[in-house]
């Protein structure tokens, strides 16, 4: 199976598609099963499909052990950000390789010393406490496999950059966002961390296309999620687009 991941305006994703209720150690799962392109995909809306969920409190462990369960063996999302960077405009899509965590009292890990035990997409058995290498956050080849899509269509992307995550739903401060870019960040986001953790814990590739919907906070006037919706709904067509095509290359 293929996972798709569904950030702020994507709520729906394959038609007739089956709704399956997944039980997990960590809470059930609503997700939507169906076939695109003759492959077999499984869409998760991680903020629920009328986006009442925020993003400190999606189920993140949930979601991630959910597509491990149905033998998901790739990743792809879709997340909103906003730009701290004034040549990445709004309407640029972005593939972002690093994430800077910022949020607080998420639960990160499924390997927090309790009883839990899996068996990976790799094989590998784990429980415990187990010290996951992070140096690339996000999966390599998947990373390449949006980029190139995306410019076979012709769209402006931006590869690479650092993706700062803070805890939501408000967005951040101009101070904040002067802090990050001093660090280094290119983009400002709410749900990567931990959901690119846990994915990699579990030994699920993973990646993010990232739709720049606004710049961040002291770089514009202001920041609204009404904003945010009206410009991603202006790339929607062309993520359905990108996201069959990548689906259809991994048949």
């Amino acid at each position: 199976m293929i996972g798709v991941i569904g950030g702020s305006g994507l709520y729906k994703f394959i038609e007739n598609a089956i709704v399956k209720k997944i039980d997990t150690p960590f809470g059930e799962v609503n997700v939507d099963i169906g076939k695109i392109n003759g492959e077999e995909v499984v869409f998760i809306p991680r903020h629920g499909n009328r986006h009442s969920i925020p993003p400190s409190q999606i189920n993140y462990r949930a979601n991630i052990y959910a597509a491990h369960t149905l033998g998901v063996k790739k990743i792809y999302a879709t997340n909103a950000v906003g730009s701290l960077n004034y040549d990445n405009k709004p309407g640029t899509l972005a593939v972002p390789d690093q994430i800077f965590d910022y949020t607080s009292c998420r639960k990160d890990t499924f390997f927090d010393g309790s009883d839990f035990k899996v068996v990976t997409n790799k094989g590998e058995e784990l429980s415990g406490v187990v010290h996951t290498d992070m140096s690339t956050p996000f999966d390599t080849d998947i990373r390449n496999e949006i980029i190139d899509v995306c410019r076979e269509f012709g769209e402006n992307v931006v590869d690479g950059g650092t993706i700062v995550v803070v805890n939501g739903p408000r967005y951040e401060t101009p101070a904040e966002i002067e802090a990050f870019k001093r660090l280094g960040c290119s983009y400002a986001g709410m749900t990567s961390s931990p959901e690119a953790f846990l994915a990699k814990e579990l030994q699920i590739p993973y990646a993010t296309i990232a739709v720049i919907t606004n710049f961040a906070a002291g770089m514009q006037s202001n920041v609204s999620h009404s904003e945010v919706e009206i410009l991603f709904k202006q790339k929607i067509d062309m993520i359905f687009k990108i996201l069959n095509k990548l689906i259809k290359n991994s048949i």
